[in-house]
This record gives C-alpha cells, structure tokens and sequence, in this order.
C-alpha cells in the first residue's frame, strides 16, 4: 500500500478479492519511496503519493479486515490464517525471522544463490555481485560471486538475538538473554531501557522488571520498538531507510 492514487476505498476493493481468494497467508508491505537510491522511483510525482495519514488508515483498515476474515496478525506485514505453519510456530515459541522475512526454520544457514543474493552463515552475511556478467565470470573461474561481506561482533549477535524474539514472540524474557549470552540485561541495555520508558507510558509496550511485552497497540509499531536495540540506526546520521507508516 501506499502507491500513487491509491486510498483506503481502492485498496479495500483490492483486499476483499484476496480475502475472497483465501491465500493462507499475506505480506501488506508499505511502499517505500527511495529515488535517491533507485532511479525509475524518480519518475514517480511524489504529490500522487498517498498522506500519512491515508496510509495509516489503509493499514488500519487491512487489519481490521484481516482480522474479521479470521487471519492472525504474525508480526512485521505478516498475516496468516490460524492454522498456517507461522500461526502455530508463533503460538508455540518457535517462530524465527531472518532477513528474507518470517520462518519456521530457526537459525539455519542460508545461501544466496544469483545476482544481489544475500547469504547468511553463521555470524557472517555476504551479498552477490549485481550483474549476470559478473556473477557468471566469477562462477565460471572457480570463485564466490560474493563481491560484500559482514561479520558480526558478540554486541551485534546479542542485538539480533533481542530484536528477533521480540519481533517473532512480541515478548522479551531477560532471564533468556541473560542465561545464552552471560549477561546483566539491565546493565546492558540499561540506555536501551530507559528509551523504552515513554513506549511504555503510551500503553505500546509493558515494561517489568524481567520481561518486555509488546501491547496489541503496539504491535503495528514493533520496527520502531525493535529500533530502540538497533545500534547502527542511533549511528545514522541521515537515515535513508523507508518510513515505517
């Protein structure tokens, strides 16, 4: 949602034929306008874009719909019927998320196979070069098409770790995080808690003394809670990342 023209009566036309098709699962992805970093979004006039507010309502809207027609809201643009293998890794506890989205499988290696694939092994990701010239060059000499890397420290695996449960399960047990990675949770995320205050006292979140509980409210706004932990978005000094509504 939110592509040029579109309103909440256009995209809830759209939503009732899809419902009507019943897809056991759906991804409701908000657009994200970037031209500074893909050229044909240059084309786009950004006055035909819908307001935030006309978004916000549309996604209200797709909630609430979804909601009627029996889906369960997964998290993160997700939705799933009851009986989807998302819905039931998220009641059990076993619900996993990498890059690629929402998984059943937790922590497995992935690799990227083709041009700007992205892998992940390990503490590490690696992307593959972007054009079919250069991928097959290095393919046909022997050689990894991976023209970036990353490996991560133990501060970053931690992150990853705190972000992942909660954007999977919607809680965070300290007692969890303290016991895998030999840590005070309240010492180190002590900044961290302190931001998570004011989510708090707007009712997005519930904060005790040993578990973080993410509040049906909050749940639309689970990126932005899960940016509290993010090191490298405090980092930014001009975020080119796509708006969140």
């Amino acid at each position: 949602y939110g592509l040029p023209f579109q309103s909440v009566k256009s995209f809830e036309t759209t939503l009732d034929k899809v419902i009507q098709a019943s897809p056991d699962r759906m991804s409701i992805f908000n657009y994200a306008h970037l031209p500074t970093l893909f050229k044909p979004q240059r084309r786009i006039n950004e006055d035909e874009l819908p307001s935030p507010q006309e978004k916000l309502d549309i996604l209200t809207m797709t909630a609430d719909k979804l909601a009627q027609a029996g889906y369960v809201y997964i998290g993160m643009d997700h939705f799933a019927k009851p009986d989807d293998e998302l819905a039931i890794a998220q009641r059990e506890g076993t619900l996993y998320r990498n890059f690629q989205g929402y998984s059943t499988h937790a922590e497995c290696d992935l690799i990227g196979i083709g041009i700007t694939s992205i892998g992940m092994v390990g503490p590490t990701y690696s992307q593959n070069l972007k054009t079919l010239d250069e991928y097959y060059e290095m393919i046909d000499s022997g050689s990894l098409a991976v023209f970036r890397g990353l490996r991560l420290n133990r501060d970053d695996e931690i992150r990853r770790d705190v972000i992942t449960k909660l954007i999977c399960n919607f809680t965070l047990d300290f007692a969890v995080i303290e016991k895998i990675w030999e840590i005070s949770f309240g010492e180190y995320f002590e900044t961290e808690l302190r931001q998570l205050k004011d989510m708090a006292d707007d009712g997005l979140i519930e904060l005790t003394g040993n578990q973080i509980n993410v509040m049906p409210k909050g749940r639309f706004l689970i990126r932005n809670i899960c940016m509290v932990f993010d090191i490298y978005m405090k980092q930014q000094q001009q975020a080119r990342f796509s708006k969140v509504i």
